[in-house]
């Protein structure tokens, strides 16, 4: 058990980047992605229980893109859900009709029940709709810290200044994959969110951005991108990082804060 940390602090990965993180006394949902299908995306793992998205506080937004900024899913929890983005994505939010938005510039904190949020920096396109023109915002993560501290990646590349989180975080949830077979630029695979685990230096890292997605009928042909990403990153981080503990969840798990990163 880790000293201090309360019992009834936990998060629970529903799949791809959405968290639900019970902290400091506060219900919070990271970029909420409800549906069994995007597109021409589809789901693998169970449907996410409603129960996930009940007595919410906040929902924290990384950045814009359909993946991680899903509309109806949004809808679904009440355009009056407080909303906490990135700078630059209030004003598409509030043309839409959702009306508890905050902006967060990277630095800047606020106190959401006995949880206090910040949002740190991300490297990785604000455009919703990368190479098209369309609504534009900065990409963030976010540190939330109640009794425990739990880093949010969002999407991300791996960068220099992860380190100044070093010291700070129990748990770093930290993306893996993407959605389909390959990926592209602004994203971690294994190897660079093990690198990531080695800057943060949190006591355990979450593989998550893995397994959830994928284009459909994709899966029968390509089937090791579903599987293999955190299995590769649990190896690397006991490589480049080998005092962190790697917990590996399956979409609807949920992980104790207190227990989870004792070594």
């Amino acid at each position: 058990m880790l000293p201090g940390v309360a019992a009834e602090e936990r998060l629970t990965w529903i799949g791809h980047a959405t968290v639900a993180l019970e902290i400091g006394g506060a219900r919070l949902l990271t970029d909420p992605l409800l549906r069994d299908r995007v597109a021409h995306l589809t789901r693998h793992g169970p449907t996410p229980d409603p129960a996930v998205t009940a007595d919410l506080d906040a929902v924290l937004i990384s950045h814009l893109h359909r993946d991680h900024l899903d509309l109806p899913s949004l809808r679904g929890l009440g355009r009056a859900m407080a909303l906490y983005v990135p700078r630059g994505a209030a004003a598409y939010l509030a043309r839409l009709g959702f009306t508890r938005v905050r902006e967060l510039a990277v630095g800047e904190e606020v106190a959401i029940g006995g949880a206090r949020v910040r949002a740190v920096a991300a490297t990785h396109d604000g455009r919703r709709h990368p190479g098209r023109r369309g609504p534009v915002a900065e990409a963030i993560g976010f540190e939330v810290r109640g009794t425990a501290s739990v880093y949010f990646a969002g999407d991300t590349d791996v960068f220099a200044e992860m380190a100044a989180l070093a010291g700070r975080i129990d748990v770093a949830l930290l993306p893996v994959w993407g959605w389909g077979p390959t990926l592209g630029p602004g994203h971690m695979d294994p190897e660079a969110a093990a690198r990531a685990a080695a800057l943060v230096r949190p006591r355990a890292a979450v593989p998550i951005h893995w397994g959830t997605l994928f284009p459909r009928g994709l899966a029968r042909v390509r089937p090791a991108a579903l599987v293999e990403p955190p299995r590769a990153f649990a190896r690397l981080v006991a490589e480049h990082a080998p005092g962190v503990t790697v917990r590996v969840l399956s979409p609807g798990d949920a992980l104790a804060l207190d227990p989870v990163a004792a070594r």
